[in-house]
């Protein structure tokens, strides 16, 4: 295993600054428009152009990859993406900027395909379950890093966003520097979300809430920060804090989801997050700890209100559908994303920065209410028969699903069994 992550060590440096600028990027726009005095419901309505621009990116980037070739169309997207980093101080047009958070989710989303392409080509039916964390945690603590990022700099000026820029290109570096074949890439197959929703409604329900609830709080969450007077170290430290809690809180409800019926579970992690979100906005406190504390419970639940949905879906699904139901509950997430911000943000011109967390809080509240009657009138899945529990990010593309260690039907890459074979030859010799 250590030696494949050394292998695989110029993917993960390329991971590490791509996601730490685009993340570095989300948190400094929302501080950057809310200092220009931007109202909230605008903000939302260019912020959601990202997730637009993301999705279209998952459904389509796959043609250009296969036209161009893998480090062509990395290098491509990562251009796209610092070029249109370095744009948005050029002029403060809503219009422009939205054009420009489209043209960085396409961008972010060609760039996760080609990588996690990556990744799964060299992972091994004994390994990939390892390389599946090990992104994840990569992927989670390069996003924190990114918000720390935002101290460096006044974000009413062009440095930052060059900084930004900076990152992105620097990404292409160590991957167009690689020895590594390109792998052959598909386009992962999908159900319709009606279909999968026939078959779990609650695990649907919970990928579109959840990608309402992180999505809105990724894009407003530093907007409701700048709102409520905390200065840019302070947002930073508060963004960090709840992905961290994210990533955190993922393994211990996991264990948890592997002893007790899920959807048990997904309702108790609603009412729980609710009551947090709903305490930050009753609250409205300023208090650092107290704020990161609510928030984190808050952002670490709802997160993993996403790999349960997932868990829920794959209990009822055959083990050779499982990639393609993953695929259609990541564009559910992905729909969620594009509702959350709009939402959230018309929730905030209405109420003020607590419409942040009260929205939430009603969102988490309705998952309650749908997993409450899926329970009482839909059979339980037995324990005993449950998948394995396994963290899920939605924060990726459909090619990620390949290496979840429930899908029994992944099949392992040529390079990688040449490369087994040539092992065996090595050690025979």
């Amino acid at each position: 295993m250590t030696r494949m992550v050394t292998s695989l060590s110029a993917l993960i440096l390329s991971i590490v600054l791509l996601v730490s600028g685009n993340a570095f990027l989300m948190t400094l726009l929302g501080i950057r428009l809310s200092i220009e005095q931007v109202a909230p419901d605008v903000i939302g309505w260019v912020l959601v152009c990202y997730s637009i621009g993301f999705v279209l990116g998952t459904l389509y980037v796959h043609r250009v990859i296969g036209r161009v070739g893998h480090i062509r169309a990395f290098a491509v997207f990562a251009a796209m993406a610092a070029v249109a980093s370095l744009m948005y101080p050029m002029a403060l047009s809503m219009v422009f900027w939205a054009f420009l958070r489209v043209l960085s989710g396409f961008s972010i989303a060609g760039v996760l395909v080609v990588i996690e392409s990556w990744f799964s080509s060299r992972a091994t039916n004994a390994n990939r379950g390892a390389l599946f964390a090990v992104y994840q945690i990569v992927f989670y603590l390069s996003a924190a890093g990114g918000q720390l990022v935002v101290n460096v700099g006044d974000p009413a000026n062009f440095m930052p966003f060059s900084l930004a820029a900076i990152l992105l290109v620097l990404a292409l570096v160590p991957l167009s520097l690689t020895r590594m074949e390109a792998p052959a890439i598909e386009q992962a197959s999908r159900m319709s979300i009606f279909t999968l929703a026939r078959q779990s409604f609650s695990g649907v329900a919970g990928a579109l809430i959840c990608g309402v609830m992180i999505g809105g709080f990724y894009a407003l969450g530093p907007v409701y920060a700048t709102l409520v007077g905390l200065d840019v170290a302070k947002t930073s430290t508060f963004m960090a804090s709840a992905i961290v809690a994210a990533m955190i809180l993922a393994w211990p409800l996991g264990r948890v989801c592997d002893r007790f019926d899920r959807r048990r579970v997904m309702f108790w992690v609603a009412l729980v997050a609710a009551a947090a979100a709903g305490g930050v906005g009753v609250l409205e406190t300023t208090n650092l700890a107290m704020l990161t504390l609510l928030v984190g419970l808050f952002t670490g639940l709802s997160a993993s209100v996403y790999p349960i949905a997932v868990a829920i879906t794959n209990d009822r699904m055959e083990t050779s559908r499982i990639v393609s139901a993953s695929a259609t509950l990541l564009l559910s997430y992905g729909v969620g994303s594009v509702i959350g911000p709009i939402v959230m943000a018309e929730l905030i011109g209405l109420l003020g920065p607590r419409g942040l967390f009260l929205g939430n809080a009603g969102f988490l509240v309705l998952l309650a209410l749908i997993t409450s009657y899926r329970i009482s009138h839909t059979e339980d899945v037995p324990v005993a028969e449950q998948e394995h529990f396994v963290p899920a990010m939605p924060e990726t593309s459909p090619v990620l699903t390949e290496l979840d260690p429930r899908n029994e039907e992944f099949h392992e890459s040529p390079e990688v069994e040449q490369m087994k074979e040539n092992e065996e030859r090595r050690q025979a010799g």
